[in-house]
């Protein structure tokens, strides 16, 4: 005959791997969202690459500032290009 504590452990055994596993892949899930999130912000520029968060360092590295320059820099190439001075 079986002894029944072998039959709980083996219940409790079979019950218990899903929800480890599933503890895994939500643990990876997060860990993966989040690093997808931190790589989308310092994209578009909401949080800085490095240790900056103002100044000209800080603006080179989101899209707001290499848009800013870009736009900046096509402004003074058409005044120069037009003989306007500032």
């Amino acid at each position: 005959m079986t002894d029944i504590s072998s039959v709980t452990s083996s219940a409790v055994a079979m019950v218990a791997k899903p929800f480890t596993e599933l503890n895994k892949a939500a643990s990876a899930a997060t860990t993966s969202f989040a690093s997808t999130l931190t790589k989308v912000q310092t994209a578009v520029g909401i949080k800085p690459k490095t240790g900056f968060v103002a100044g000209p360092t800080y603006e080179a590295g989101t899209l707001l500032g290499q848009t800013k320059a870009a736009f900046n820099n096509s402004l003074s190439a058409t005044k120069s290009a037009l003989g306007i001075k500032p």
